[in-house]
């Protein structure tokens, strides 16, 4: 698409004096989608930018780190649109396995049934009209943030493409074996009923018990400690560090195992830490992953002692009972056996929780399918080595490649019925068949399909490439594969996109799956706390857009945006980013009320006021600035430069230093005019990726043009002008002093003075008109008495005073405030003379004192400038 002069749908020139998001963004946006500005077109020979969006829960909504992370891709895809480039913001969802059967199973049981009543197809049906109903509440709030998706190219990891992509790997993976089935130590939920990936364990730090257990008898006596009292019926060795000399006589040797009739052997591991507690450690290869390892070491069995529900399945006195009350009675029995040496409660340790109903997760030894990952992993970790995948900020390679480097094998079946499930099928006779997606199951008595689901990662991890037609050459593959930037958070960097790193590589040829991963951090609260409904300080982003609207809300996220760091938000904040929205809305109206234009060319730079080529040179530094920080994802510094330049120099300088000129009329006006206009156009086209619908109206009014979503992005034409810089910038100076002045003196901005101006000599003899203007200076009249004299950037300004101030009282309040600065000196050289005080005093307390002494001096001699200027009583 190319940029339109005018369109009948363009905004009216006149706009209302007040803006007001509700009446702009719901329509506007809806104009976007319509005119299919964010479809991308896989002929186009643009060159293209890709990013696929992390895809949502079906069972989510729009919480702040959604809107923060979307303000991103949204402002890095709407710019790279503006550059040239065919850009596609994919979209879509994820089926987000057992959240969203757990959500279908709330429903049934407030219906007094379970999904067992309805059966595995009519409970998957009802998930399905549960997701058409309820499901994708995301997408619709995304419309109001303004993401600039292709919503064309909507995806969900259960439709019918996407699920032939992962029949596909999965048949290849398994043909090339590198898909396994094996009994392994897996994260188990006794209330969900499957196992659960290590993203889906939430660790926090539970009051238990720590209990230390004396086994065998006599000289044969070992000490283990534990807070799973009740995983000792399961235990199958006692495990000691093969150099510690203690317990060097017991390897090899067998202890009675107490409340049991069993004896278990004495074996030596170099797991085992020495220093750390009795350096004896109890093993359960069936309940704990490291014994479980420990166990596979020494040819241990693997004793299963608890159901799928957490329940105790062996020994008489304990069967039958939950896991809890089994501890409980497991300590009991020991203690009555004086078998317990020491107790402590509470012990505070980590404990894992399923991060969907908070139930204490157990270890446990399941028969489940997994990833062998070694060779995958290591394509993994050789992308971003060699250079092909960029880590953003690069800090955080160190953690992907500690997670890479020790990746292991990848648990990816779950005991569910909502999601993929496991291609492979079981004969009668043993026979096991992985199915491809175009292959025929087979028939016949005695075959059927594993129950099992696979691991909502599984799916998500193929994202990148299944989104885009795989396992078809489609042409959205052909050209939008790779896409450019991952941006996700620091917290996921583990799971997730080590996933699509492995799978990108595996089925695509070596070809990564993005060129960046732009890492970002956790939305918190503006005191630095995370946001939990627990906390009580959650927000609803919604809430923020009704009250100020989706650019501010966007604009604050943006500002707080330091790659791979958490980001504050507060309210305030919000609030304040409104303000500015309305800043840009008044300063356009002014503008265009000024006859502010963009026709015809910028006038020759001779023939340019200095305050016009000294905002010129300012916007083409904003210019290559902001792009230096969009290639470096500093979205924080990009929005304040933006911020700044906007707020402080156009509109708080440009326009005000300019407006003795539109005043005048005349010619300079028309160029001033002229010159306005150019600015707030590339003004207003930089800032349209982080705050597009207040942009967007303006521009639209400013320009005619039809739309800034489709506009080119600005280009840095090279112009500079250090001259008029350093002349505007001692207006500044002078201007900043003068108001510092006024202040000290209790006199508000805009409260009018008479002055007399001495500017003869200086760069600013030219600028008497505005620097009146802009002070609020009147002239002195017949009745000037200069009662205040203030020699700024080689001028004077003289100042009458008379009768805006107090004379005696502020020349007491001055005195007084000189007294205190005199005492704070006099403390501080008694300090900096005291050598006995200099000898003991560490560096960076005497260089505190040397500030305080500094800045007494200057203290001093700006109160007594202040006292001279004062009339005579």
């Amino acid at each position: 698409m190319t940029e339109n002069t005018q369109t009948p749908s363009s905004p009216d020139s006149e706009l209302p004096t007040a803006y007001t998001p509700a009446d702009v963004e719901g329509k506007l946006y809806e104009r976007w989608v319509e005119r299919g500005y964010f479809t991308a077109d896989p002929a186009s020979e643009k060159p293209p930018y890709t990013i696929v969006i992390p895809p949502p829960n079906v069972t989510g909504s729009l919480h702040l780190g959604h809107a923060f992370q979307h303000t991103l891709m949204d402002a890095l895809t709407r710019r790279k649109r503006m550059q040239g480039y065919e850009s596609l913001w994919l979209p879509g969802m994820d089926h987000a396995g057992i959240a969203t059967q757990n959500k279908v199973e709330q429903q049934l049981a407030e219906e007094g049934k379970s999904r067992h009543d309805l059966g595995r197809e009519a409970f998957v049906e009802r998930v399905w009209q549960w997701k058409e109903e309820y499901g994708g509440k995301i997408l619709g709030q995304m419309r109001r943030l303004g993401d600039g998706v292709d919503w064309s190219r909507e995806r969900f990891t259960m439709d019918e493409g996407l699920s032939k992509a992962v029949q596909t790997i999965f048949k290849k993976l398994f043909d090339d074996g590198l898909i396994y089935r094996a009994e392994r130590i897996i994260n188990w939920c006794p209330r969900c009923l499957t196992a659960i990936s290590d993203i889906e364990v939430e660790y926090q730090e539970d009051a238990g018990e720590l209990v230390s257990i004396r086994y065998g008898e006599g000289e044969d006596t070992l000490v283990v400690a534990t807070t799973r009292a009740e995983t000792m019926l399961g235990d199958t060795a006692v495990a000691v560090h093969p150099d510690d000399e203690r317990y060097k006589h017991l390897v090899g040797k067998l202890v009675k195992l107490p409340l049991t009739d069993r004896s278990i052997p004495v074996v030596a591991d170099t797991h085992v830490d020495p220093e750390f507690g009795t350096g004896c450690v109890k093993v359960t290869p069936a309940h704990d992953p490291n014994d479980f390892a420990i166990g596979q070491r020494h040819n241990l069995p693997n004793l299963t002692i608890m159901d799928e529900h957490g329940v105790i399945t062996v020994h008489g006195p304990f069967l039958g009972l939950d896991r809890y009350e089994a501890r409980s009675a497991v300590v009991g029995a020991l203690r009555q056996q004086g078998r317990i040496v020491a107790e402590k409660r509470p012990y505070l340790h980590s404990v894992g929780h399923c991060s969907r109903c908070s139930t204490t997760v157990e270890p446990r030894l399941s028969l489940q399918w997994w990833v062998k990952v070694e060779t995958l992993a290591k394509a993994a970790g050789d992308a971003v080595r060699d250079g092909r995948v960029a880590i953003h900020p690069v800090e955080m390679e160190k953690r992907y490649f500690d997670w890479v480097d020790n990746l292991n094998d990848w648990c990816i079946s779950r005991q569910l019925w909502w999601g993929h499930r496991i291609p492979v099928w079981y004969g009668p006779d043993g026979e096991v068949v992985c199915l491809g997606p175009d292959d025929e199951a087979p028939t016949g008595e005695g075959w059927t399909q594993d129950t099992d689901v696979l691991d909502t990662w599984f799916s998500s991890g193929l994202w990148p490439f299944s989104t885009l037609g795989w396992p078809e050459k489609t042409p959205d593959l052909e050209k939008f594969y790779s896409t450019d930037v991952l941006v996700t958070g620091h917290d996921i960097i583990f799971f997730w996109v080590a996933r699509m790193m492995m799978f990108g590589l595996y089925a695509m040829d070596g070809e990564v799956p993005f060129k960046t991963i732009a890492l970002t951090g956790l939305v918190r609260d503006e005191r630095g706390k995370k946001m939990s409904k627990s906390f009580g300080n959650v927000v609803d982003p919604l809430d923020w857009m009704d009250k100020y609207g989706s650019d501010a809300v966007r604009f604050t996220l943006a500002k707080g945006a330091n790659p791979g760091t958490d980001v504050p938000i507060g309210e305030d904040w919000v609030q304040a980013s409104s303000k500015f929205a309305n800043k840009i809305w008044n300063a356009t109206r002014f503008a265009l009320m000024n006859g502010a234009t963009i026709e015809g060319e910028l006038p020759p730079a001779e023939q340019l006021s200095a305050t016009d080529r000294w905002i010129l040179s300012r916007l083409n530094k904003t210019i290559a600035q902001v792009d230096a920080y969009y290639e470096d994802f500093q979205f924080s510094k990009l929005s304040e430069a933006l911020y700044h330049f906007a707020w402080d120099e156009v509109f708080d300088w440009y326009v005000e230093l300019s407006k003795t000129t539109f005043f005048a009329g005349g010619e300079q006006a028309k160029v001033s005019a002229r010159v306005l206009g150019e600015v707030l156009d590339v003004m207003l086209r930089l800032l349209h990726p982080v705050v597009p619908f207040v942009t967007e109206t303006l521009w639209t009014t400013l320009t005619g043009r039809e739309s800034l979503v489709i506009a080119d992005w600005p280009k840095d034409s090279g112009f500079r002008d250090d001259a008029a810089e350093a002349e505007i910038g001692s207006i500044q100076t002078l201007t900043k002093e003068v108001r510092r002045f006024r202040k000290e003196q209790g006199l508000d901005d805009k409260q009018k003075v008479p002055a007399r101006l001495d500017l003869t000599g200086t760069a600013l003899a030219a600028h008497e008109a505005a620097i009146r203007q802009v002070l609020r200076l009147q002239p002195e009249g017949d009745s000037f008495s200069a009662t205040a004299t203030l020699p700024v950037a080689g001028a004077t300004v003289a100042l009458d005073l008379s009768g805006t101030i107090d004379v005696e009282a502020e020349r007491k309040r001055l005195t007084k405030d000189l007294g205190a600065a005199e005492k704070e000196k006099a403390q501080a050289e008694a300090k900096l003379g005291n050598e006995a005080f200099l000898a003991k005093a560490p560096d960076n307390v005497v260089d505190k004192i040397k500030g305080r002494l500094a800045k007494a001096d200057a203290d001093i001699a700006r109160i007594q400038a202040q006292l001279e200027t004062l009339p005579a009583a």
